[in-house]
């Protein structure tokens, strides 16, 4: 029997049976039609298959898995639009934000109704989304460098408040400060130390033992200024922004 394709076919197999072409192998004659489909990143997806149907359901939106990590996704910029309110000026400047971005925020920062600042939320993280990978790395790395920052101020903070509270208690305390710092003013640490002393309510002070906290004096407050600027660089007069002291303390 001899089929529209050229073969005959038989119990035995197929044979050649096309005129003219005697030396068609068997194999030849079983190949089948090239299969439909496309390459999507050097590999090639076949029409039909389980990966077309994956991607063209991923391209209309249907998949679960893809409306979910799309979801992740814009919730996660919008959480980063939130944080970039709280970027300080000089990192927020460094960043390549277009200006609409940049207006979105102010207007942001503006609105106080809950309502509103919501919507504008989500107005900004719609255009967080339009952002490069690299622009969107960069804001990361921003606030990641501004928390670093906060971190390190707090701690010396804390070691300010440790030296300030060593140097009034302890004589030997100064020795060992000015072999760590000896760029320190000496007269002057000396003076703020022993007025400091002097200024420390007496044991049997009313307030101490109604167990509330005594009020310092200026000298208290100055040597922390003194002891902060050498801790963390800065100068006394930027210290004094921040005593150490709790509030009640002055």
């Amino acid at each position: 029997m001899v089929h529209g394709d050229g073969y005959d076919t038989c119990r035995s197999g197929t044979r050649p049976a096309r005129r003219g072409h005697p030396s068609l192998s068997p194999d030849s004659t079983m190949s089948r039609k090239p299969t439909k489909g496309y390459f999507v990143k050097g590999q090639f997806v076949a029409e039909g298959s389980e990966l077309d149907l994956q991607l063209k359901a991923e391209l209309k939106g249907t998949s679960d898995s893809s409306r979910t990590d799309l979801k992740r996704e814009s919730d996660e910029l919008q959480e980063l639009g939130k944080e970039l309110l709280t970027l300080r000026t000089d990192l927020l400047n460094r960043l390549a934000l277009s200006d609409k971005l940049q207006e979105a925020l102010r207007e942001a920062r503006r609105i106080t109704n809950f309502e509103g600042k919501r919507r504008q939320m989500q107005f900004v993280g719609k255009l967080m989304r339009k952002l490069e990978p690299e622009v969107i790395q960069a804001v990361r790395d921003a606030l990641d460098e501004q928390r670093s920052g906060s971190a390190k101020e707090k701690l010396a903070l804390h070691q300010a408040e440790q030296w300030r509270d060593r140097l009034i208690a302890q004589d030997s305390a100064q020795a060992e400060w000015i072999d760590l710092y000896p760029a320190t003013d000496i007269q002057q640490l000396r003076a703020l130390i022993r007025q400091a002393r002097k200024d420390a309510p007496a044991e049997g002070n009313a307030t101490v033992s109604q167990g509330l906290a005594p009020r310092k004096g200026r000298a208290y407050r100055e040597l922390f200024a003194l002891v902060r600027a050498q801790v963390s660089g800065t100068t006394s007069e930027e210290s004094e922004s921040d005593d150490g002291t709790e509030e009640g303390d002055e």
